[in-house]
Order: structure tokens, then sequence, then C-alpha cells
């Protein structure tokens, strides 16, 4: 998979995409990420890309010219263009999935007071990852490349990811346990330890129904 991402700051994703599993699927060619500071395309000879809202109000308004011409300049047939915006789609488990059987993504990252709305036209998808303001876009967009990256082949187990929360199933997670069998006085349940496998997926299965009842009854609605 190929990742474009358009931001103003684009050194705030280097240490994210350089540890961990992002930085070991980008390393064994599963995904390929750039960063393309949208700045560069602007045609004002100040770097503007920037300017008051028309008919007044308070901050700046991102002008659509740097953007439309930075998307363009990388946009193929294949590629699926993802607006993130406070007003775009609730970001889910479903969409993460769909997402990461894309070969190319450009992903846009807004700033300031909000963007020139023309620029809606380049997006296929708007999305959004929560009921609150962030001042841009550059942490949803990591979001968004964490939970696609993981996903793709060969870069988790499979199994890892069938059995997330908010999966399929819609129900949270079981409870999980290692070593030590005791910890502070608090044990490990015994089921985990019988070796029964029927008896053990009932177990998970029973806990993350209780849990997801408990914490998120929205999810069984």
């Amino acid at each position: 998979m190929k990742i474009d991402i358009l931001s103003l700051f684009p050194e705030m994703f280097d240490n994210v995409f350089n540890e961990s599993i992002i930085k070991r699927a980008i390393n064994d060619n599963k995904v390929s990420i750039k960063i393309h500071d949208f700045r560069e395309f602007t045609l004002d000879p100040h770097k503007k890309v920037d300017d008051t809202p028309y008919g007044g109000g308070a901050g700046m308004v991102l002008t659509p010219q740097p953007i439309f011409d930075c998307v363009e300049s990388i946009k193929t047939p294949e590629s699926k263009v993802i607006l993130l915006t406070p007003d775009g789609v609730p970001y889910k488990q479903k969409i993460a999935y769909d997402l990461s059987k894309e070969s190319h993504l450009i992903i846009i990252c807004g700033h300031y007071e909000g963007f020139d709305e023309r620029i809606r036209t380049l997006a296929d998808l708007e999305i959004s990852i929560g009921d609150y303001v962030l001042t841009g876009g550059e942490i949803p967009a990591m979001v968004l490349v964490d939970s696609i990256t993981r996903l793709l082949p060969g870069v988790i187990n499979e199994q890892s990811h069938l059995d997330d929360s908010f999966n399929d199933k819609f129900l949270l997670d079981y409870p999980t346990y290692t070593k030590p069998r005791e910890f502070r006085g608090m044990e490990v349940p015994e089921v985990l330890l019988s070796g029964d496998h029927a008896k053990i997926a009932e177990w998970r299965y029973n806990e993350s129904v209780k849990k997801t009842k408990e914490r998120r009854p929205d999810l069984m609605s």
C-alpha cells in the first residue's frame, strides 16, 4: 500500500512512523508513507496557504490552490482521497478494514480555522475520529495510518486483528492475562489454565458480552 499525507507540519510524523509496527511495515515494504508539505505548492510569493474568510469571522481558512495542486500531482486512477474533518463520517473499524484493501490513500490534514469548502470536492471520503476539535488533522492522520497499517497482510498475525474489539462481532475484547499466575492477590481465572479450548472460547465470549454491556451498551443496540 502507498499512503501520501498532505500536511503543513510534516515533522510531526517523524517519531510516530519511525517506531514499532509502522516502522517494521515500512522496512518490510508492506507500506510506503510520504508526507507532503503542501505549502511548497502555493503560488503565493510569501508562501501563504490561508486567508481570511469571506463574510467575516474568526481565524484563517486554508485556500484551495495549494491543496488542489498537491493532490493532483500525486493522484492516480487508483487513489482514494480522504479529508479529515470534524463533520466527516465517524471512524470505525469497518472503515479501517475497507481502507486497508485500497492500493493508494491520499490523506488531507486540515489546519487553522478550517478549509475552503471547495476542497471537499477532492475527497472520496470525509472522516472524523471523534466528536471533538483538534488543532489540525495530523493526529487523526496518524490514527488512520496506524489502524490501517496493522491490517495489511503480513504486518501482524491475522488472528490478532480478527479478535480485536470493534471487529464484526461488535463486542469489546475479552480480558487477557499473562505470567505470573498470581499478582498481589489477583489470580488468573482457572478456566484459562484448564487447557480446554472449548471452555476457554466460551469464557472469552461471555466476558466480551459482559464487558460490552457494562462499558459500551450502545454497541449491542
